[in-house]
């Protein structure tokens, strides 16, 4: 099965001197077996703010093994009546956590985040999470 991987999974993993002992064990599992999935957006937030050239480069190499699921325009159109839906509901969020929300929901895979905002929109919205052992 394809798992959406959040980027909070994926720094527990990448980008943390010693990896989070709870997150980097499923996401590595999901690497292992080929069900780690990625989008744009989120890749673009694991490589920003990189300061080293050298980790920056090494990052790019490891994270072009897992190729994009592609983004339509119903994704984007999904993605604002997801933040409105929520937002109607006092629940606020941003545009890539809405976006993830949106294509997860569009291939019907669960998503593998550490960020807790996840599991108030997966209380309004279409989308399940994988659960981190």
């Amino acid at each position: 099965m394809t798992v959406l991987v959040d980027t909070s999974a994926w720094s527990a993993l990448l980008r943390r001197r010693s990896p989070d002992s709870r997150t980097a064990p499923a996401v590595s599992e999901l690497v292992s077996a080929g069900s780690a999935a990625i989008i744009g957006p989120i890749r673009q937030e694991i490589l920003t703010g990189i300061r080293s050239r050298e980790q920056f480069d090494a990052l790019v190499r490891i994270l072009r093994a897992f190729p994009d699921l592609g983004l339509a325009p119903e994704d984007f159109e999904c993605a604002a009546e997801f933040s409105n839906l929520c937002r109607a509901s006092g629940i606020q969020g941003g545009p890539t956590d809405f976006l993830i929300c949106a294509v997860a929901s569009r291939h019907d895979i669960p998503i593998l985040t550490t960020d807790e905002d996840f599991s108030r929109y997966a209380k309004l919205l279409p989308v399940r999470l994988w659960p981190v052992a």
